[in-house]
């Protein structure tokens, strides 16, 4: 769907569907750019400007004219290789500033970025090797192990005396080097070839392989940041905390910040001392996390023993999991100062969807604009979003909840081999359905409700778990909770929680669900609780409730 297919309207809805697009005007989309043309272009004016810098003291940097080069590199190197346009490559690395240089180097090459949880199991890997018919893989010391036998051979990034058997990094790009000009001429990438396989994240089903194209990656770059000023470029300083394996992380951090000629201060894993260090010393300016390491942030004494009077800090964008009310004030208080942006995507739809302000660039205004809270923010320009009744198929009106479908450009080009799923998941006429249940308000913006594959069905009615989470959040004895729904025979399923009380607080099970039933229906009431030592997430932040619910229920038949 090209950009002249998008009005410029505020709202819009049609006669046949209600079809909602973006306040703001269409953005221009370049054509027959790959992902790291656009995201290099005019590097060489900012040649000395660091791009990339680790966090950890004496940690790796690279200059822009650094970056440049050893994207070139690497690319070359890959050719001599023989990876070839179309082939996969697996990037197992944690957070590292070579990180960029690897997955713009695959994509330069005209080969597809594959990027795995380098902490996973090594089963896991492997089966995303040969799901992906990778044809290499990247890893360091944290996961060499683990993919020496995946049946690849491996480019060994590090100490490689630590890495038998691996290609070393240094000598493949000055292997590169000496052989100078392509080996093989280099067959142009194409918009339309594929450049990311991210895996899904498999919270609600089996992992799969998202295939995404430069045209997805380009469009939905060119729609997430249309409202960065020219006053800004060269300016911004972003935390790269978020996993650089999730579509996020390489997309909206490193390729967003780097088109934009700003620093990625690289850090690999949270610990909130390091954090507020990073913050401080870096300059950062923004800042995504997940509502965790926010709520770190509050209520970590650690915090008391830092000068937060120095943050260069503007805002703050949380999108993997709902932000509790409670703990969106407090950090309010607690940071004055700082914007809290909530926001919604999804690695179908190549990163970002829906986004909560908009600086003043010269073609939005100079006002900045801000939705409204507990929203995640409006639709982004080019894109088309409606609300679905899950039971009928029909589109429906302003403040009445559905499934939340989207179609633009970036829309994925399906999941790689699972033409089954990628049809249940895209409709004939493009829509790619989420699973996510929300609503759009009379100003534009739009509210998530829940997952559909999440809504508890207690006795007919609907319960969703992030309503009834944010209320024990809401508790002062209540540091993390989690919601889901039980088997039951009476009424199909029954509201359950697992919730990690304060160290010495003194209430019981009993007393936290009675907070909980003094504040909603009675429908929507636990009907049981447990106390635990922690709420397993993923690494995304996303609560994973299918591993609780199986645990809870295991619990209870041992009792």
């Amino acid at each position: 769907m090209g950009d002249a297919a998008i009005a410029a309207v505020h709202l819009h809805e049609s006669e046949e569907e209600h079809i909602f697009r973006s306040r703001f005007p269409p953005v221009a989309v370049p054509d027959d750019v790959t992902v790291p043309e656009f995201v290099l272009a005019d590097a060489e004016a900012y040649a000395d400007k660091t791009a990339l810098v680790e966090a950890a003291p004496g940690g790796r940097s690279y200059t822009y004219g650094e970056l440049v080069r050893d994207v070139a590199r690497f690319a070359r190197a890959l050719r001599s290789i023989g990876v070839r346009r179309g082939h996969v490559v697996v990037v197992a690395l944690p957070n590292l500033a070579v990180y960029p240089v690897v997955s713009l180097g695959i994509m330069s090459a005209g080969a597809v970025f594959s990027g795995v949880n380098p902490r996973a199991v090594a089963a896991e890997i492997k089966k995303q090797v040969e799901d992906s018919e990778a044809r290499l893989v990247v890893a360091d010391a944290v996961a060499y192990d683990k993919v020496k036998d995946a049946g690849v051979p491996v480019i060994g990034i590090g100490d490689v005396a630590r890495l038998p058997g691996a290609i070393g990094w240094d000598e493949l790009l000055a292997m590169a080097d000496r052989a100078g000009a392509p080996v093989v001429a280099l067959e142009p990438a194409q918009q339309s070839d594929l450049c990311a396989l991210p895996y899904s994240s498999g919270t609600t089903g089996v992992s799969k392989g998202v295939m995404l194209s430069h045209r997805n990656l380009v469009s939905s770059l060119c729609s997430s940041m249309f409202a960065v000023g020219q006053e800004l470029v060269g300016q911004v300083v972003t935390l790269g905390l978020m996993p650089f394996f999730h579509i996020y992380g390489i997309t909206g951090i490193c390729c967003a910040t780097l088109r934009h000629k700003g620093t990625v201060v690289v850090m690999d894993r949270f610990d909130l001392r390091a954090f507020l260090g990073a913050l401080l010393t870096h300059r950062v300016m923004f800042a995504p996390v997940v509502p965790p390491v926010m709520l770190a942030m509050v209520k970590s004494p650690v915090a008391d023993e830092f000068d937060l009077s120095g943050l260069a800090l503007r805002s703050v964008m949380t999108a993997a999991a709902p932000l509790a009310p409670d703990l969106l004030a407090a950090f309010e208080r607690k940071f004055p100062g700082v914007q809290v942006e909530e926001a919604y995507g999804l690695t179908e739809h190549s990163c970002i969807t829906l986004t909560h302000a908009s600086g003043g660039g010269e073609d939005v205004g100079s006002a900045v604009q801000v939705a409204k809270k507990k929203s995640v923010g409006f639709i982004l320009p080019n894109l088309e979003v409606k609300f679905v009744d899950p039971d009928t198929g029909r589109s429906l009106p302003k403040n009445t909840p559905g499934e939340i479908c989207v179609r633009s450009q970036a829309v994925m080009q399906g999941y790689y081999r699972k033409k089954e799923e990628t049809e249940r998941t895209i409709d004939a006429a493009g829509w790619l359905h989420t699973g996510d249940v929300g609503y759009i308000d009379d100003d534009g913006d739009v509210f998530i409700v829940d997952r559909i594959k999440e809504l508890i069905k207690y006795k007919g009615f609907q319960v969703a778990p992030a309503e009834l989470e944010a209320i024990l959040l809401s508790h002062p004895s209540v540091e993390d909770a989690a919601v889901f729904g039980l088997p039951d025979e009476e009424a199909g399923e029954v509201p359950a929680s697992c919730v990690v009380r304060r160290r010495g607080a003194p209430e019981s099970e009993a007393d936290m669900m009675a907070y909980v039933a003094g504040r909603v229906a009675s429908y929507k009431k636990l009907r049981l609780l447990r106390f635990v030592d922690a709420i397993p997430k993923s690494v995304s932040g996303k609560i994973l409730r299918r591993q609780l619910r199986d645990e809870f229920v295991k619990k209870t038949a041992a009792a």
